[in-house]
C-alpha cells in the first residue's frame, strides 16, 4: 500500500463540474478525458476537474494498493551457512536483493571460524559474498548494509571497519551500525545487506 498526499494550490484554468460535464446532454467537449497523475486525478481537454465547491483544491490523501505483482524468489547456497530459523539466506524481489544477517560460521560445520572479532568479521564477509554470488550479484552491487556487533572494546570497531573496507570499493554502501547486547549463537558480529540487481 502507498500513501499519497497533495497540498492545496490554485489552478488558473477553467473548471468544470464533472457530474454535469459527463452527462451526455451537457457535454460540450467530446474529447474530455480523465487522466491520473499518481494520486491526483485531473480531467483533460480544455477544462480541469472541480474537486471542491471552492476555486482552491482542498488537501487530500489517498490510500491505494498497487496491482503490480512483486516477483519474489528465495536464494540459497551451500557455500554459506544455512538459515538458523524460518527465513531465507536472501530474497530477490524485483530488482533488489535482501540478504539476511550473516554470522561468522563455517558453512560445512556450522561452527564459528574463531572467537575473535577479526576472524568472525572476515568470515561474515565471505559468507555474504557467497550469497551475493549465488544471486548473480557481488560486493559492488551492495547499496546498504546493517552491522550489528557485540563489542567489548571500542577499538574492535576500528578492526571491523578495516576488514569491511577491503570488500567495498568507492562509493561504499550506505550503512547503519548498532551495538547490541546479544546476537544469535553468541556471535560477535552480524551483517545484512541490500543489493541492486
Amino acid at each position: 500500500m502507498a500513501w499519497c498526499s497533495l497540498r492545496s494550490f490554485k489552478l488558473h484554468a477553467p473548471m468544470v463540474d464533472m457530474g454535469t460535464a459527463l452527462r451526455p446532454s451537457n457535454n460540450p467537449s467530446p474529447s474530455l478525458a480523465l487522466v491520473g497523475f499518481g494520486c491526483a486525478s485531473l480531467a483533460g481537454g480544455n477544462s480541469l476537474l472541480r474537486l471542491s465547491s471552492s476555486k482552491n483544491l482542498s488537501p487530500f490523501a489517498s490510500l491505494s494498493t498497487s496491482t503490480a505483482s512483486v516477483k519474489k524468489e528465495a536464494v540459497a547456497t551451500e557455500k554459506a551457512p544455512a538459515a538458523l530459523g524460518p527465513y531465507s539466506q536472501a530474497i530477490k524481489a524485483n530488482n533488489l536483493l535482501f540478504v539476511s544477517g550473516c554470522l561468522g560460521l563455517i558453512p560445512e560445520t556450522g561452527k564459528f571460524v574463531s572467537d575473535t572479532i577479526e576472524g568472525q568479521t572476515e568470515q561474515v564477509m565471505k559468507n555474504m559474498g557467497e550469497i551475493l554470488k549465488a544471486s548473480g550479484a557481488d560486493y559492488s552491487s551492495v547499496v546498504k548494509t546493517t552491522i550489528m556487533y557485540r563489542l567489548a572494546d571500542l577499538n574492535d570497531f576500528k578492526t571491523v571497519n578495516e576488514i569491511y573496507a577491503k570488500y567495498f570499493s568507492s562509493p561504499a554502501p550506505a550503512r547503519s551500525t548498532y551495538q547490541v547486547a546479544k546476537l544469535p549463537l553468541d556471535a560477535k558480529i552480524e551483517i545484512e545487506c541490500i543489493a541492486a540487481l
